[in-house]
C-alpha cells in the first residue's frame, strides 16, 4: 500500500482477517443469547445482509466465519440503498442503481446488517428503510468494521471491529481484495488528497 503524507494505516491485511473472525464470534455469542432471551430467536435462521459495496464483501466473509459456529452457511444478501439515501436528489450526478439481492424470506428471522464504516448514521438509516421494504425481520443487529464517530443520527452498532476518533477533514478507506486491491487494509486519509493505490490514482 503506497500512502500519501499524513495518512495512517488502521488495519493491515492480517488485521482485517482477525477482526472479521472476532466479529463472527461476537455475533454467534449474541445469537445464542437471543435464542434464550424473550424474543426466542432461532440462531440457525440468521441471515447476513451487506450494504453495497464494502458491506457486501464483508457480509460474505462474515458468513464464511459463521459457518463452523452455527453449523451451516447462513443466507447472505446484498442491499442497494441508492434510492433510500437522503442526498440522492441533491443536484449532483445521477445515482448508479444496482440491484438488491435478497433471495430469501426475512420474515421473523434474525438479520445481521453489515457495513464497512459507520459514520453519520445516514447510510444505516437508509439501509434499514430498504431492508424493511424487503421483509420484516425478527430483529436487526448492526456489524461494522470501523466506527469513526461523528454521528448525525441516533444509530449505534452492535458489533464493532474498532472504534476510532476522526475529524471531518479525514476519510476512512476500507480497501478489500474483492474490489481489486492487492491486499486488505483500512487507511485514514486526509480529505481531498489524491491517493495512489495499487490500481492507480483514485
Amino acid at each position: 500500500m503506497v500512502e500519501v503524507a499524513g495518512s495512517r494505516i488502521l488495519f493491515a491485511h492480517d488485521d482485517v482477517r482477525r477482526v472479521v473472525s472476532r466479529l463472527a464470534h461476537d455475533i454467534d455469542d449474541r445469537l445464542q443469547a437471543d435464542r434464550l432471551g424473550p424474543m426466542r430467536l432461532d440462531p440457525s435462521r440468521v441471515a447476513v445482509v451487506g450494504v453495497r459495496t464494502g458491506g457486501a464483501h464483508l457480509a460474505k466473509r462474515l458468513a464464511l466465519e459463521l459457518k463452523p459456529l452455527i453449523g451451516h452457511l447462513p443466507d447472505v444478501g446484498i442491499l442497494d440503498i441508492t434510492l433510500y439515501r437522503d442526498d440522492v436528489l441533491g443536484g449532483g450526478a445521477l445515482p448508479l442503481l444496482k440491484s438488491t439481492e435478497i433471495e430469501f424470506d426475512l420474515e421473523g428471522r434474525p438479520v445481521v446488517l453489515v457495513d464497512d464504516v459507520l459514520f453519520t448514521g445516514r447510510t444505516i438509516r437508509a439501509a434499514l428503510d430498504a431492508l424493511l421494504d424487503v421483509g420484516r425481520p425478527g430483529c436487526v443487529r448492526l456489524a461494522v468494521l470501523v466506527d469513526r464517530g461523528l454521528r448525525e443520527l441516533p444509530i449505534a452498532a452492535d458489533f464493532v471491529g474498532r472504534t476510532i476518533e476522526t475529524s471531518r477533514d479525514e476519510r476512512v478507506q476500507v480497501r478489500l481484495v474483492e474490489e481489486g486491491h492487492a491486499e486488505d487494509g483500512v487507511v485514514i486519509v486526509p480529505r481531498g488528497e489524491r491517493r495512489r493505490t495499487e490500481r492507480g490514482v483514485v
